[in-house]
């Protein structure tokens, strides 16, 4: 078991690692629209800023991971409100182009930090 850490996303806030590698595959933690300086605050109150970071995010940690989108298998999205699955939509098919890994979507109450939207990811190492 291989844990993650890169300073080109948010570091974990809680007791747990942006990524692990077993076996050849990828497993990330959720990501939200923190910045990797370290600042510990959320990109704005606009879903779309936060989508765009938190897809650069996720991107960060699978390449630290030896991995990538185009390497993904399956995501969850997580979205604090079911009105901005279009826009999140719209920015998560921009970062992917062709690859459609699985994936499910839910609603959720609050997420971490009051942020709008959070992705998680299953991949290959490449």
């Amino acid at each position: 078991m291989k844990f993650v850490q890169t300073t080109k996303a948010p570091s974990a806030i809680g007791p747990y690692s942006q990524a692990v590698v077993v076996n050849g595959m990828v497993y990330t933690s959720g990501q939200i629209a923190l910045l990797p300086d370290g600042s510990d605050t959320v990109l704005g109150e606009d879903v779309v800023a936060q989508a765009k970071q938190v897809m650069q995010n996720l991107e960060a940690v699978l390449d630290e991971a030896g991995s990538s989108l185009g390497s993904v298998i399956k995501t969850t999205i997580f979205l604090a409100d079911m009105n901005d699955f279009a826009v999140v939509n719209e920015i998560y098919a921009d970062a992917f182009g062709s690859h459609k890994p699985v994936r499910s979507t839910v609603a959720v109450k609050t997420l971490p930090k009051n942020a709008l939207v959070e992705i998680d990811a299953l991949a290959l190492v490449e």
